[in-house]
C-alpha cells in the first residue's frame, strides 16, 4: 500500500528515501515477504552504501530463507561498517549456531552483548548456546543484568532458572521459579522445572 510513495524524490536529499526503502525492508520481513525485503534493503543499501542497517536486513532475510552463505555475507558487510554493531555481531553469531560451530556462535552473541545489554535475541541465543557448550558463568551475568532492566520478563526469567540449576544453584532458580509463577500460573515449563528442583532438593 505505501511502495507507490517510495518512489517519489525530495530534490538531492536522500536520507528520507534512505530511510523509507529501509523501514519498508524491515515490514516486508515482518511479514515474511522476504523477496519484497531484499530488493527494497538493497536500494537502500545503495543510497547509503556505508550504513549498516541493509546488510542487517539482507543478513535476516537470508537466514530466514535458510539461505547461510547469504546471510553470513551481509553481517561480515555490517560488521565492516560497523564493528560496534551489536545486531551485526548477533547475526554473525546466528549463522554460527546454525553451523553447529558452537565456539564461534557463543564469541559473537558475547560481543553483541558487550555492545547491547538489551538485546533479547543475543540473550536467548547466547543461552542456546551454553546450555549445549556447558559454560553457565558468563551468561547468567548478562541474564541478571537484563532482568534488573526488564522485571517480569518471563522467557528471560525461565533462562536464568535453568542455568542456575545447570550450575548448581537450585536455591535462586527456586526463587526466580516461583517469581515466574506468581505472574504467570499457566506457565507448564517453569512449573515442571520446579518440579524437578524441589524434588532433587
Amino acid at each position: 500500500m505505501n511502495e507507490p510513495r517510495i518512489h517519489e524524490t525530495s530534490g538531492p536529499r536522500r536520507a528520507p528515501h534512505y530511510e523509507a526503502l529501509r523501514e519498508l525492508g524491515d515490514c516486508y520481513t515482518s511479514v515474511g515477504r522476504y523477496r519484497q525485503a531484499q530488493r527494497c534493503y538493497e536500494k537502500a543499501a545503495s543510497l547509503g552504501p556505508d550504513e549498516p542497517g541493509p546488510y542487517i536486513g539482507l543478513g535476516v532475510a537470508a537466514l530466514q530463507t535458510d539461505q547461510l552463505e547469504d546471510a553470513e555475507i551481509a553481517f561480515r558487510v555490517a560488521y565492516r561498517l560497523d564493528p560496534k554493531c551489536a545486531k551485526a555481531c548477533a547475526g554473525l553469531a546466528m549463522v554460527a549456531q546454525q553451523r553447529r560451530d558452537l565456539p564461534r556462535a557463543f564469541d559473537f552473541y558475547m560481543k553483541s552483548l558487550e555492545l547491547d545489554t538489551d538485546n533479547i535475541l543475543a540473550l536467548l541465543g547466547l543461552f542456546q548456546v551454553s546450555c549445549a557448550m556447558g559454560s553457565f558463568a558468563r551468561v547468567i551475568h548478562y541474564l541478571e543484568v537484563y532482568l534488573q532492566m526488564h522485571p517480569g520478563d518471563g522467557s528471560v526469567m525461565f533462562a536464568l532458572a535453568a542455568l542456575y540449576w545447570k550450575d548448581g544453584r537450585p536455591r535462586p532458580s527456586r526463587a526466580i521459579l516461583q517469581d515466574l509463577l506468581t505472574l504467570d500460573p499457566g506457565n507448564r515449563d517453569a512449573a515442571n522445572l520446579l518440579e524437578e528442583v524441589e524434588h532433587a532438593g
